[in-house]
């Protein structure tokens, strides 16, 4: 157990937002620490490594939410973070293979070249051997 005067030294503000101070900013809050309110702050990081909340920020539901923020140059903003090539190409693989099994395998029709090379393009960039996403030949 931690001695409250102790808590309030080593955190002289209240409230704080940790995130991952070695990532290329903006990047993702990753925890609230309501410290003064904490018996125990040895899983809590270090004061340098969190940016201060005001106890108004704190309080208030649409700032201090479990996602949607980020810290950029020292300041939580609103931040959604990008959703890697990978993903994206998954999802697009998905949508491309249920378009072409609907609109042609089960139409009793060969998909176009077109729509064999866009699929060909986008497991490549799943497999990473690409970082081209492709656009979607017309329907």
């Amino acid at each position: 157990m931690t001695d409250t005067l102790d808590i309030k030294t080593a955190y002289p503000n209240r409230y704080y937002a940790s995130y991952d101070t070695t990532a290329t900013q903006p990047t993702t809050v990753t925890g609230w620490y309501d410290v003064w309110d904490m018996s125990d702050t040895s899983n809590v990081p270090a004061v340098s490594d969190m940016i201060p909340v005001t106890a108004e920020q704190w309080n208030d539901v649409s700032f201090h939410i479990g996602y949607g923020k980020g810290v950029k140059d020292g300041q939580i903003i609103d931040y959604v973070p990008p959703v890697p090539l990978t993903v994206q190409a998954s999802y697009a693989l998905d949508a491309a293979r249920t378009f072409v099994q609907n609109d042609f395998i089960l139409l009793g029709e060969t998909p176009s070249q077109e729509w064999i090379d866009y699929q060909k393009a986008l497991i490549a960039v799943v497999n990473g051997t690409s970082t081209t996403l492709p656009t979607a030949p017309q329907a």
